[in-house]
């Protein structure tokens, strides 16, 4: 088993897949700490839909970078899903059934009705739930999804203050002069900046097990918002990177696997809380 992983590890795709996948993963688990306390975490599964759907309309006007359609689309649904969420006549998770059921409805739809794949079944499973093409990412690929990471992480490290405020006492921060519908319309644009990125990875049902496993497993052992976020970016890091390397080498597929990572880890840090008396998540 070692001597394999060796040789898995001297591939250049196996590689690109791990820095892809802790990438995606440090990202994911940065957000994942303000949605959670804020109580939107379903804004990531709400947009993943919205990927799909998007992707299907990609797919069936065969565009071969699905990234330029794929991405400007996820981000305006994540704009209008805020500004419909402020709505008094439909609250934000109304607002997020909304857009995720209609977007995945539509999307499967389109497909069915233009097909131009063989395998539609195939293709669509893939899509949802990953696929092992996370190890056959081009270099292209890989500097594109590096790239926004560390746009991310920048203007979080950046905004880390404002964004703290914006999450704990969103009235307090407003009336002290914070632009808090400015910083949470970042929020949401960078949630969907990372939801295009993960689908590769996870898929788009999974896409929200990423966002909120490691805060909870982290809130489980921590009670400072600081201290929440690291360790959160810690177990996610590190599930990511031990669910590729399981997924290599058993042949699983890479999304399960990870979030099956997560869940394992979320039951460890439980256990962990409960016996040194922590936070209840």
């Amino acid at each position: 088993m070692l001597e394999k992983l060796v040789m898995y590890l001297q591939h250049p795709l196996v590689i690109h897949a791990l820095i892809v996948g802790v990438l995606i993963a440090l990202c994911s688990s940065l957000l994942g700490v303000t949605l959670v306390l804020k109580r939107y975490s379903f804004i990531g599964d709400g947009l993943s839909h919205v990927a799909f759907g998007v992707m299907c309309v990609a797919t069936v006007l065969n565009l071969t970078n699905n990234m330029v359609i794929v991405l400007p689309g996820t981000i305006l649904c994540a704009i209008l899903l805020l500004r419909t969420g402020q709505n008094a006549k439909i609250q934000g998770d109304a607002a997020i059934a909304m857009v995720s059921v209609g977007s995945l409805a539509f999307g499967y739809l389109l497909v069915n009705i233009f097909s131009t794949s063989s395998n539609l079944t195939g293709d669509v499973c893939s899509t949802l739930f990953g696929s092992m093409s996370i190890l056959t990412l081009t270099d292209s690929e890989v500097w594109l999804c590096t790239a926004l990471s560390l746009v991310v992480v920048i203007l979080f490290v950046l905004l880390y203050n404002r964004i703290f405020a914006v999450t704990f006492d969103e009235a307090f921060a407003k009336a002290v002069g914070t632009k808090t519908s400015l910083y949470n319309l970042l929020i949401a644009v960078i949630i969907a900046v990372i939801i295009v990125l993960a689908m590769n990875l996870v898929g788009s049902l999974l896409i929200s097990a990423l966002v909120v496993f490691p805060a909870l497993s982290a809130m489980r052992i921590y009670k400072s918002f600081k201290s929440v976020t690291v360790c959160s970016a810690i177990l996610s890091v590190l599930s990511a990177f031990l669910g590729i390397l399981i997924a290599t080498l058993a042949g699983t597929p890479v999304g399960s696997t990870i979030v099956a990572v997560d869940v394992g880890v979320f039951l460890l840090c439980y256990g962990m809380g409960a016996l040194k008396g922590g936070v209840r998540g």
